[in-house]
């Protein structure tokens, strides 16, 4: 009798002894996970000799090594804000640290005719999009991943990117690519295309349909791609011409601050699609970028602008279960601990003509509020129930309306 109890109890003493994982512990063991078979190959020049890659079925015609630059670019501008962090000598911080360091040779080899892994600069129209990538993740740590490269490496890549002007963008959202270069080059004090600057900000405004919304280039889609360009990409475009002190007919800082507002509007839209398992709304294009989809609610969280409507306790929650729901039992890595073609596991025919398993970092835009230190209350507060979990749980929950632009601006000149 006495054997048996013990027998029983035995695992709910394991499950006792068992430490438990922090939400920041867990989002940080996700983003290594991700990021160190990619940086630590790379940093060797050993990335393209050793990447397990995968294309869609229906992969259309241009250079493959792509591949490559998609992996690169998308990973470092979701992880870039966690490395601003300072140094520390906790695991977290070791783990920081040598991904910084990691990352800074990569960003060399990247651009290193002599490196194996030089990437494909130039090759295909592809290549825009993907050093907007880049770009955007100097923008995100210019202190601690752009001032420290030499002065060669910086130079190669103000030219690599004045190079992609022969590049002509489709009339959609990336016109925002050319716009991020152009605007990193700017704050870094290289000769930019003001042009190509402003007529993304004037069609960026054109194509925005309300409520936080845009639309796609002339006609509204019902997708994520105001997730994974427009907020994000439109902002930092705005900001780099600020610290640039750019001075065009476009008021920078009023853009901006109107940016923000529909920015804040689109966070709220989407933790209200997270629902109480964790799941929110598989649609439109690209649906294997998986967390790319709540890309401007974690920037609104590592901006420290979250609306008033949304605490950082349900906010971290919230993006956590979505976490847990899609990483947790489902097959997302292929046998070299790469990205896998799917939305929630391996489901290789959610992919597009365009998708290669490089596309599929853009989920690491999710984890930028890693770039806030554990003692913010982002990570520090306690987890509360989200919006979803509140309206079918018969709890008070915020109505939601509208937001119009109150904001104008006009030309300067």
């Amino acid at each position: 009798m006495a054997a048996a109890l013990m027998m029983a109890l035995l695992p709910v003493q394991a499950k006792k002894a068992k430490k438990e994982v922090s939400d920041r512990e867990y989002w940080c063991t996700l983003a290594w996970k991700m990021s160190q078979p990619v940086l630590e190959n790379m940093a060797k020049g050993e990335l393209q000799k050793n990447m397990q890659t995968e294309f869609s079925p229906t992969f259309d015609n241009r250079n493959r090594n792509v591949v490559f630059m998609e992996t690169f670019g998308r990973l470092m501008a979701g992880i870039a804000p966690w490395l601003t962090l300072p140094d520390d000598e906790t695991p977290e911080g070791q783990q920081r640290k040598q991904l910084r360091t990691w990352a800074l040779a990569s960003y060399k080899n990247s651009v290193d005719p002599q490196s194996p892994d030089y990437l494909c600069w130039g090759s295909a129209g592809q290549n825009l999009v993907d050093a907007a990538y880049i770009a955007e993740s100097f923008l995100r740590a210019y202190d601690q991943l752009w001032v420290p490269l030499d002065d060669v490496t910086k130079l190669r890549y103000i030219r690599e990117f004045q190079k992609l002007r022969s590049i002509d963008p489709p009339y959609t959202n990336w016109f925002l690519f050319s716009s991020v270069i152009e605007s990193f080059i700017a704050k870094a004090g290289g000769q930019y295309d003001e042009f190509r600057v402003n007529t993304a900000c004037r069609k960026v405004e054109e194509w925005y349909v309300g409520d936080g919304w845009y639309a796609d280039g002339p006609v509204f889609a019902f997708d994520y791609y105001s997730s994974y360009v427009f907020h994000a990409m439109y902002l930092e475009t705005l900001k780099a011409m600020v610290d640039a002190k750019a001075n065009t007919r476009l008021d920078y800082q009023k853009y901006y601050d109107r940016a923000l507002k529909r920015a804040q509007k689109f966070a709220i839209i989407l933790e209200r699609f997270i629902s109480p398992e964790g799941t929110f709304p598989v649609i439109g294009r690209s649906t294997p970028y998986r967390l790319a989809a709540m890309q401007p609610l974690a920037l609104m969280a590592w901006y420290e602008k979250l609306p008033k409507d949304l605490s950082n306790g349900q906010v971290r929650a919230a993006l956590t279960k979505v976490m847990h729901r899609m990483f947790d039992q489902q097959q997302n890595f292929n046998e070299g601990g790469y990205l896998t073609i799917g939305f929630c596991g391996s489901q290789p025919n959610t992919a597009d003509w365009y998708t290669n398993n490089g596309s599929l970092y853009m989920t690491s835009l999710a984890f930028m509020p890693l770039g806030l230190p554990a003692t913010h209350p982002f990570w520090a507060d306690a987890a509360q129930p989200w919006t979803q979990i509140k309206a079918w749980g018969g709890q008070p929950f915020p109505k939601d309306h509208r937001w119009a632009d109150d904001i104008t601006t006009k030309d300067k000149w």
